[in-house]
């Protein structure tokens, strides 16, 4: 556990852009940061590093491979970004990424990177890292830190809260104001037990942004 000048606990949330379901905890994060005296530390990780590399791309049908490889454009724009004006860009530059990506569901849209790397007040030209694997090695390493921790039957996202790192939650749709910190309070009880590893049930709904 972390805090910044201003007394805020750092958590850290490592996501990949192209989930739906990361997308949503992201923004219930920003939620508890309003009401909690909490600040993301936002980090990546990536879905084609874990689907196709360390899981070999087991159990995914040719419509899942196809959209894996796609997956790596992406976080490779976000740490082409973080590396050229620091990690501390990832948390705006992913708010403008996934607004697009999932909010306007403009997921086909080869705009989408130049437009929101320019929106959050960067080259439009890091788009071109979407198709380099000039900072793959940095994905890899952020992306161990997580995954070595929580293991490698989960996905994204992962949280870091004092010390422990946990997946999910998976919510939809995003819990606002107090609710959004009476779970952040609820997850922090359970992080507390030194062999809690799994509260889960059958997902029946779609992801929802609103």
């Amino acid at each position: 556990m972390t805090a910044d000048s201003q007394g805020l606990e750092d958590v850290q949330f490592w996501f990949d852009p192209l989930c739906p379901w990361a997308w949503i905890t992201s923004r219930w994060m920003l939620e508890v940061e309003r009401v909690r005296p909490v600040r993301a530390d936002w980090r990546i990780m990536s879905l084609a590093y874990l689907n196709l590399v360390q899981h070999e791309g087991k159990g995914l049908d040719e419509e899942r491979l196809a959209r894996m490889s796609k997956a790596w454009g992406p976080v490779r724009v976000c740490a082409a970004a973080a590396a050229q004006a620091g990690p501390s860009v990832l948390g705006p530059l992913y708010t403008e990424i996934g607004t697009r990506l999932h909010n306007q569901g403009r997921r086909e849209d080869p705009a989408v990177l130049p437009e929101a790397l320019a929106a959050a007040g960067l080259p439009a030209a890091l788009a071109d890292a979407a198709t380099s694997a000039e900072f793959d090695k940095a994905i890899i390493a952020s992306h161990h830190e997580a995954f070595d921790e929580v293991g490698l039957d989960v996905g994204t996202p992962v949280v870091r809260i004092r010390g422990k790192a946990l997946f999910g939650p998976v919510i939809t749709p995003i819990p606002r104001g107090e609710a959004a910190g009476e779970l952040w309070d609820g997850l922090v009880l359970v992080s507390k037990a030194d062999g809690f590893f799994e509260l889960k049930r059958s997902r029946d709904r779609a992801p929802s942004f609103d």
